[in-house]
């Protein structure tokens, strides 16, 4: 069986991809890496419930630095991007060099994320950052996918309801989480 470094931001994006990977000869060691998650309650929450379907197959999970304001300093300047922009594409950046690193450091030769599962992501932010982290490190080869095709977006919700997984209503970070908070305001 192959090993890829998975790059996991929830348990909701992460169960499908996970089931894909292993059905396909690929066993994950899953990289939770989400300093840009906020508040730190919300950050507790998905890493536990990530943590909890991985531990439940057997899979190792890796804690990331979970420095908010390593994360803050990053993307100083990007914080009134709107979703989907440049901010999120820095905080992919940061997330999958980390990503690129732990594969590195332990000889994996491959990595991807379950950032690409998500339909309120830019898929080519992604992509782009995947690419980037990889090329920091020769022979490192980043493995791009569109974990929204083929079916994953259905089994992720069967999942979401079989597991009875947390399912955040935001992007993770503040200035996601006051822009939701402010076009609920405006209803």
């Amino acid at each position: 069986m192959l090993t890829l470094a998975l790059h996991t931001c929830c348990a909701p994006c992460s169960a499908a991809v996970i089931e894909w990977l292993m059905a396909n000869g690929i066993r994950p060691v899953l990289f939770y890496c989400n300093p840009n998650i906020f508040p730190e309650v919300e950050y507790q929450i998905r890493r536990q419930e990530c943590s909890r379907y991985a531990l439940s197959l057997g899979l190792e999970v890796v804690d990331g630095d979970a420095s908010h304001d390593l994360w803050l300093e990053r993307i100083k300047g990007l914080e009134d991007e709107p979703e989907r922009g440049l901010r999120c594409r820095e905080c992919f950046r940061m997330r999958l060099l980390a990503t690129a690193d732990l594969a590195a450091a332990r000889g994996i030769k491959s990595f991807a994320t379950t950032l690409a599962a998500s339909r309120q992501k830019n898929l080519d932010h992604i992509n782009e950052a995947g690419h980037w982290a990889a090329a920091q490190y020769p022979g490192l080869s980043f493995y791009e996918k569109n974990w929204r095709k083929g079916g994953l977006s259905e089994r992720r919700r069967e999942l979401l309801r079989t597991h009875g997984f947390y399912n955040q209503q935001y992007c993770g970070c503040e200035f996601s989480l006051r822009k939701r908070t402010d076009a609920q305001k405006d209803y």
